[in-house]
């Protein structure tokens, strides 16, 4: 039996060619964030944003800071995927509602605080890594979910991370960690590219 999942990881590839005139609804736009933010992070933190620039003017501002990628105002919307810095002080606000819905023991809480003071308190290598972590989980899954829904996809690192921030606004704390375009997808596109083989990339222990 198909199983949809592993069918869009299949089926997806990176979009290079997108139909200009092609339109997603901004329902569409939250149910790929919704199901985006889905994604694994640690202690719950969720930390990440998702920009989604749908209007021409939008799209025109990004592709001036995004290397005058046509693909930027050709796709429906092109997500700011940020990371943001690891902050332990919101443990406890974010594991609330984990604690509300019966899930986890509030006693647990101050444990999980402790736990991320000391992991990531000072240590702001580790706060940029997990954000990243964080915003990359989520562009992943964002982008199976676009699979899913037949729309393109095309994650991109080509942009000036200061001219991101500048444009739309990030906070102090958030990290521009790709760009990635949805829409509708031209005929000519390639297929997915042929990956190296397993015997070069897993090792059984």
């Amino acid at each position: 039996m198909s199983n949809p999942i592993i069918d869009a990881i299949e089926r997806r590839n990176t979009i290079n060619l997108f139909d200009p005139s092609g339109r997603i609804g901004d329902e569409v736009i939250a149910e790929l964030v919704s199901l985006a933010t889905r994604a694994p992070t640690s202690f719950n933190l969720q930390n990440w944003r998702f920009i989604a620039a749908r209007t021409p003017e939008a799209k025109a501002r990004l592709r001036a800071v995004a290397w005058n990628q046509a693909k930027v105002e050709e796709a429906a919307v092109t997500f700011v995927v940020c990371g943001q810095v690891t902050d332990e002080s919101v443990v406890a606000e974010r594991l609330a509602p984990v604690v509300d819905a019966g899930i986890m023991p509030a006693a647990m809480v101050p444990g999980w605080e402790a736990a991320a003071r000391t992991l990531y308190s000072g240590q702001p290598g580790r706060q940029r890594d997990e954000a990243i972590r964080t915003a990359t989980f989520g562009a992943a899954t964002l982008i199976h979910a676009a699979t899913a829904l037949g729309l393109g996809t095309a994650p991109m690192i080509g942009f000036e991370p200061e001219g991101v921030i500048r444009e739309f606004g990030l906070r102090m704390d958030e990290i521009p960690v790709m760009l990635l375009a949805v829409g509708i997808a031209r005929p000519e596109n390639w297929p997915q590219k042929p990956r190296r083989p397993l015997s070069q990339v897993l090792e059984l222990v």
